[in-house]
C-alpha cells in the first residue's frame, strides 16, 4: 500500500512511501480508506509539529478524518463485519462525558498525531472503538468530512449550545466548520449571520440558508451584527479565528450568549474585555471537536436532515503537496484527498 510518512516536521519532508498491508490486531479492523478529509489542524502538525510525537519506527502518518470500507477484523471484533462503511473517531478513547486526559494536557490526542496513528494511507488498521459508521445519504467522499469539523459545529451548537428556533448564530468565515456550523444551525430554526471578507463566498453562503450576510473587509462586522439584530446581539458565535479576535466575538454576543472556541488561526494566546464579559454574563467553551458519542449523534441527523457536506476540491493522494495548499489559500469548504 501507499501512504505519506514524514521523519521530522515541515511540507518539504513528507514522502510518500510503499509498504505492507498492515494485519488487523485483536480488537482492530483493516480499513481501505477510500476518502481523507483535511483540516487546518493536519497543516499544522505537518509544517510545526503541534503537539505530534514521533513513533518509535520514526514514521509519522499524518492524518485524522476518514471514510472508507471494512476488509478484515481481527479477533474480538464485534462492533462491525467486513463490507461496513465507517468514519474515524478522531479523538481515540472519547467515548462520551469529559473523557480523558489532565490538567497538565488536557484532553487526548488525535488519530494522525504521531501518539495514535494517521489515515493518509491506502490502508489503515484501528481499534474498533476508534471509528464509527459512516452515513447511508452520503458519498465517502462528503462522510469523511464528519469527524473533525463538522464534529466541531455540532458540539459547539447542539452538545453545549442546544441551539434551538428564534436564535441568531454567526459563523465566522466559510471554511469546514463555518459551513458546518451554518447548516446544522439553519435546519434547527436558528437565523445565521455569516462574516467573510469575499463577497462570492457570502453568495454561496446565502444559497446554503444564512439570513445576513457580512463582509468585513467592507465594514465594522461586529456593528453589522447589531445592526442585524437590533442590539440583540448573536446567542452563538462560533469563534473559528481565535487569539485576540476573541475580543470581538465577546462585543458581538448577545446578553447570555454563548461562544464556542474552537480556531487557532490567529494563533495561541486569547484575550477579551472582562467587563462585556461580566456584564453580558458570556459563557465561553473552549471545544475540542467532541466525543465519538456525539459523532453517531450526527451521522443519524445527517441521515434525517437535508445536510451535505461542501467540498471545495478533491485530489488524488499523490497530490497531497498541493491539497495543502489550497487549504492555505482558503477553500470554501473542505478538502478532500481521495485514494482510488
Amino acid at each position: 500500500m501507499k501512504q505519506w510518512t514524514m521523519k521530522t516536521t515541515g511540507r518539504a519532508n513528507l514522502e510518500l512511501i510503499e509498504g505492507p498491508i498492515p494485519d488487523p490486531a485483536p480488537g482492530e479492523i483493516l480499513v481501505k480508506v477510500s476518502s481523507v478529509a483535511l483540516n487546518y489542524r493536519d497543516r499544522l502538525a505537518i509544517d510545526e509539529g503541534l503537539t505530534m510525537a514521533f513513533p518509535d519506527n520514526g514514521l509519522f502518518v499524518p492524518g485524522s478524518d476518514m471514510a472508507g470500507e471494512v476488509v478484515a477484523v481481527g479477533t474480538g471484533v464485534d462492533r462491525f463485519a467486513p463490507g461496513d462503511r465507517v468514519i474515524s473517531a478522531c479523538l481515540p478513547g472519547w467515548v462520551d462525558g469529559a473523557g480523558p486526559g489532565n490538567a497538565r494536557m488536557g484532553g487526548p490526542e488525535a488519530l494522525g498525531s504521531g501518539h495514535y496513528p494517521g489515515v493518509l494511507s491506502e490502508y489503515v488498521a484501528l481499534d474498533q472503538e476508534w471509528a464509527v459508521r459512516a452515513p447511508a445519504r452520503l458519498s465517502d467522499v462528503e462522510a469523511s468530512t464528519l469527524p473533525m469539523a463538522a464534529l466541531s459545529a455540532w458540539t459547539a451548537l447542539v452538545e453545549q449550545g442546544r441551539v434551538h428556533a428564534g436564535q441568531t448564530v454567526v459563523v465566522l468565515g466559510t471554511g469546514g466548520v463555518a459551513l458546518f456550523g451554518l447548516q446544522i444551525a439553519a435546519a434547527h430554526g436558528a437565523e445565521v449571520i455569516v462574516v467573510s471578507g469575499d463577497d462570492a463566498k457570502l453568495a454561496r453562503a446565502e444559497d446554503l440558508g444564512a439570513a445576513h450576510l457580512i463582509n468585513r473587509a467592507t465594514q465594522d462586522w461586529v456593528k453589522a451584527v447589531y445592526e442585524a439584530t437590533r442590539d440583540r446581539g448573536a446567542d452563538h458565535i462560533l469563534e473559528t479565528i481565535g487569539a485576540h479576535h476573541l475580543a470581538r466575538s465577546i462585543e458581538a454576543a448577545a446578553v447570555g450568549g454563548h461562544i464556542s472556541l474552537i480556531g487557532i488561526l490567529q494563533r495561541y494566546e486569547i484575550s477579551g474585555h472582562v467587563a462585556h464579559l461580566a456584564r453580558k454574563k458570556l459563557r465561553i467553551d473552549g471545544l475540542q471537536v467532541g466525543h465519538r458519542r456525539a459523532l453517531e449523534d450526527l451521522v443519524r441527523a445527517v441521515d434525517r436532515i437535508a445536510l451535505h457536506p461542501v467540498i471545495a476540491a478533491e485530489y488524488a493522494l499523490q497530490d497531497l503537496p498541493s491539497a495543502l495548499a489550497h487549504l492555505e489559500r482558503g477553500a470554501f469548504g473542505k478538502v478532500v484527498i481521495t485514494t482510488t
